[in-house]
């Protein structure tokens, strides 16, 4: 049963073809049995008009403009040569049920226009006369004969409507998947970034570290074995340290949660500070730390925050500052933000690697800082220091509820 009404679907001009035979079929029975009684002229026009108004039934859907056409001039032919209603008159409703279905209104208020005058023009021209009698009975039958033809109207009408408004439904669905497929490649794109900047923070970090102490170990190893063993110690520690912050950031990914186990370490935070910065001076880096303000609790993602751009920014004075650089950390706690400065007295860096992001793939720590800073609302200004060295500024707003 699917597979006919499926086939019905395909074809939609053949069912209507079959149709038109079949009222062509009962039509021409009307017209045998008056050839008796009228001549060949008033039988060949009645034959004409059928052929007509069953061509309309067939083509009603591949042309309903064009049929509803044939359709009007069809009638008015039918009232020219005074040719009674008869059985092929039943195209003119489907006709208007055909247009008013469809999208074009100037087509549709004509169907209109002509299931409201047709019967009125058929009973005008073979009304009986205008007697009290004949007028009520010709209301009536008129009345009667217009219903049919306003119903078809409706019944087309209401299908349009409904079809437009299931296209709309279609729309709405479409344009809303587009709206999450974008909204998803954003997220994607988002924690991709995320994820560059963890990458790119634990392990620059302590890969650095990891390389000067191993430099360090094999220029004093053979005279200064003590030197040498606590340089390796060190390489030891921090890289345990980095590879437990990778499983944090590699079960954070599988998972999408923290283990509850305790597994993984924590997200680092504003006091995890003195460690990084006794874990930089171990690594023979002098660094000035000071903190300023009352110490109080602070948003999960200005804590992760500000220990970045401390790790990344002593880290990027080991590798740019030279021989014989110093760093100052400053942290001050204010009433509504937290002000974080980080400078040295090296050499300075590459005018590329902070400006823009630089080329070849350098400068995305500061890239990365300052997508961190941007994504908790505060600023970041990093450059050059007055009399030589790096600065790098920030003010992270502290906002209540994150």
């Amino acid at each position: 049963m699917q597979r006919l009404y499926d086939f019905f679907r395909r074809h939609p001009t053949g069912v209507d073809t079959f149709w038109a035979v079949l009222l062509f079929g009962f039509n021409s029975l009307e017209l045998v049995s008056s050839a008796t009684l009228h001549g060949g002229l008033n039988t060949a026009v009645k034959l004409c008009l059928a052929i007509a108004m069953c061509v309309v039934v067939a083509l009603r859907r591949k042309a309903p403009d064009k049929m509803l056409l044939l359709a009007v001039a069809t009638g008015v032919a039918q009232l020219v040569f005074d040719i009674p209603p008869n059985l092929s008159n039943f195209a003119m409703m489907v006709i208007i049920y055909t247009v008013a279905s469809g999208t074009k209104r100037w087509a549709s208020r004509v169907a209109l226009a002509g299931a409201l005058l047709g019967p009125v023009l058929a009973a005008v021209r073979y009304g009986n006369g205008p007697t009290p009698r004949n007028l009520m009975e010709a209301l009536f039958i008129t009345g009667l004969l217009t219903v049919p033809f306003v119903l078809a109207w409706v019944l087309g009408d209401s299908v349009r409507t409904r079809r437009a408004y299931w296209a709309q439904l279609e729309e709405k669905a479409a344009r809303l998947e587009k709206e999450r497929e974008t909204q998803s490649r954003i997220a994607v794109a988002a924690e991709r970034a995320r994820i560059a900047r963890e990458l790119h923070d634990v392990v620059a970090h302590n890969v650095s570290v990891m390389v000067v102490q191993a430099d360090g170990a094999a220029y004093v190893l053979q005279s200064a074995p003590e030197q040498a063993k606590q340089a390796l110690e060190t390489i030891s520690g921090t890289g345990r340290q980095a590879l437990a912050e990778m499983r944090r950031l590699l079960g954070v990914l599988r998972t999408g949660e923290q283990p509850e186990g305790g597994e993984y370490v924590p997200q680092p935070g504003v006091e995890q500070l003195a460690d990084l910065i006794d874990q930089v001076r171990g690594a023979g880096l002098p660094v000035d730390f000071r903190v300023a303000g009352e110490p109080r609790p602070l948003p999960s993602s200005v804590e992760l925050t500000a220990y970045r751009i401390v790790q990344e920014a002593l880290t990027n004075t080991r590798k740019h500052g030279g021989p014989d650089v110093g760093a100052t950390v400053r942290l001050s706690y204010q009433d509504a933000e937290l002000d974080l400065l980080v400078e040295d007295d090296g050499r300075g860096a590459q005018h590329e690697l902070y400006s823009g992001g630089g080329a070849d793939g350098l400068g995305h720590g500061l890239i990365g800082m300052r997508e961190r800073v941007g994504m908790v609302g505060g600023s970041l200004d990093a450059g050059p220091r007055p009399g030589g060295g790096f600065r790098i500024s920030a003010v992270l707003p502290l906002k209540s509820g994150r």
